[in-house]
């Protein structure tokens, strides 16, 4: 009996009400570019981790299949508000931080990017909070849309 107590306190599922810190799992299965191209892929498989503080600061990580199927990653931080202005549970979120893997012959498609694939990226979202569910849609510059979908996967405070 104490484990199972034990274990439904430890994946104490967050809410969006509730601002205390929390751990979630983020996929994007697919990006939609404004201007396609043949050479360009489609199914990035963005799958990570973020966790969110009870003041709403995010620190995150990300793996994907770049527009040139090089293997990447985002490593982030941010910040996501519910403007009053807004419905309820419709949030807006900004992140920036590293990217990572945007390599040769690929390495101008990013701005800020060397030639070792070491680059800077900034992410503004929206999205909608469901319980412990979230949907966001991504700007990716001018490159593209990705819509990507979360799950809160435990409380930490």
């Amino acid at each position: 009996m104490l484990v199972i107590v034990l274990s439904i306190t430890l994946f104490d599922l967050a809410h969006a009400d509730d601002t205390g810190s929390r751990l979630s799992l983020q996929l994007g299965p697919r990006i939609y570019h404004y201007d396609p191209d043949p050479e360009h892929n489609n199914d990035t498989w963005l799958t990570g981790l973020e966790l969110e503080s009870a003041e709403r600061w995010l620190a995150g990580a990300v793996s994907f299949r770049n527009s040139f199927h090089q293997r990447s990653s985002y490593i982030y931080f941010g910040k996501r508000w519910f403007p009053d202005v807004l419905p309820e549970d419709v949030y807006v979120k900004l992140t920036g931080g590293l990217l990572l893997g945007y390599k040769e012959p690929y390495e101008n498609k990013i701005p800020l990017n060397h030639r070792d694939g070491i680059g800077f990226g900034v992410l503004p979202a929206v999205g909608y909070q469901f319980e412990r569910a979230n949907v966001q849609l991504v700007l990716l510059g001018t490159a593209g849309l990705m819509v990507t979908l979360g799950v809160d996967l435990l409380k930490l405070d």
